[in-house]
Formats: structure tokens, C-alpha cells, sequence
């Protein structure tokens, strides 16, 4: 965990926000690295019910229970982007890691925001998973849930896309999947017509 907690609160961490300093933006770390603890993420440990009900302990992985909203909220008021490592922090002050996609959800459903974006390494839902050209540009949640169903939609994506429905109905209204290794991917998909990725929409 010290080292997990290094690279993702620490060395990750700033340099994202140091790389939007130079691109002119403003940027606030928020993590429990070094001598400042400004970490917004807290949580508890998580655990799986095993083959004989009994829970299995999974270690220093946690789940996000609550989020310092104020935070993040007066930073964006005051112009700063909020840059927010996929680790949280327990009642007791144990260091956990989590799931950076559930990490994103519980920040979007915290902020009641409009839209949450998932920059991936894939070019979002696709009827195919190695046909790139069955990309999937919109989706309610039935659909996507009929597609889970059927098993069409590939095993690494099933997390991010029942992340995608559960926050939905926690009240933001869209979600997108996009490939974030395309140059300019986050405006392609938000200010073009057909988008370059999966936008999940309630219904």
C-alpha cells in the first residue's frame, strides 16, 4: 500500500495536475501525500460474500462512502480543477485503494453532475468487442442492460457499464466512454453530432 499510495496519491497524482499548470489550466491535487492531507475520498474496506456466505476480506481494497463535496465545489468555483487519486480514506485513517471507475461515479453522484466522461483505451460499447467499427454511439439503460444480458458486451467493460447505470439513476443524466487516446476525444465527443464514443443516456 505505501507504494501504491506513492505512485497513484503521489507521483500520478501531481503530475496530472501539474501538466494542466502547463497548459495554462489551474490545478489542485487532492490527496493524502506528503505533509498536506487534503483528501476528499472516504471509505471502507470492501468485501465478497464467499462459497460459504461468510465475507472474504480483499486486503486494502476499499468502496467510496462519502465525498467532501465543499471541496471539490469551491475549487471549481474558485477556477481550479480537482485532481482526485482512486484511494480513500477510513474512519480509522487506513489508506484504501478503489476502483478508479466506482471512484469517478461516487464523485459524479456526490456533485449531482450533468455529465460524467470515462476517458478508456477502447472506443466504447461496441455490438462486437474486437470489431472497433460495431461501436455503440448511444444507449439507454435497457438496451445496455439487455446487452450485459446476452453477454455481448466483453468482460472488462461490464463493470464500467453497470457503474454507468447505477449512477444514472443516482440523477446525472448522461454518461460517455470514449477513447482517451485520441487527440481532442473529450471535445469530438461533446461538441460533434454523432460523437467518436458511447453516450448512455437513462432512457
Amino acid at each position: 500500500m505505501q507504494i501504491v499510495e506513492r505512485v497513484l496519491a503521489g507521483e500520478i497524482n501531481e503530475s496530472i495536475a501539474a501538466r494542466i499548470e502547463e497548459f495554462g489550466g489551474r490545478a489542485m491535487p487532492l490527496n493524502f501525500h506528503g505533509d498536506t492531507n487534503n483528501n476528499v475520498l472516504f471509505g471502507e474496506r470492501l468485501t465478497l460474500a464467499g462459497d460459504d456466505g461468510q465475507p472474504i476480506d480483499l486486503g486494502h481494497v476499499g468502496r467510496v462512502t462519502r465525498v467532501d463535496r465543499d471541496t471539490i465545489e469551491n475549487l471549481c468555483y474558485a477556477g481550479q480543477v480537482p485532481v482526485i487519486p482512486s484511494m480513500c480514506e477510513s474512519e480509522t485513517g487506513e489508506r484504501l485503494n478503489v476502483n478508479a471507475d466506482t471512484a469517478a461515479t461516487a464523485v459524479a453522484q456526490a456533485l449531482g453532475a450533468e455529465k460524467l466522461v470515462f476517458l478508456s483505451d477502447v472506443n466504447g460499447v461496441r455490438r462486437d468487442k474486437n470489431d472497433a467499427n460495431s461501436l455503440i454511439h448511444s444507449l439507454d439503460a435497457a438496451e445496455a442492460r439487455r446487452l450485459i444480458a446476452e453477454r455481448a458486451i466483453e468482460a472488462g467493460m461490464i463493470p464500467k457499464v453497470e457503474a454507468c447505470l447505477e449512477t444514472l439513476q443516482k440523477g446525472v443524466r448522461k454518461i460517455h466512454i470514449i477513447d482517451g487516446r485520441i487527440r481532442h476525444s473529450l471535445m469530438l465527443e461533446i461538441y460533434t453530432n454523432e460523437g467518436i464514443g458511447t453516450e448512455i443516456v437513462a432512457g
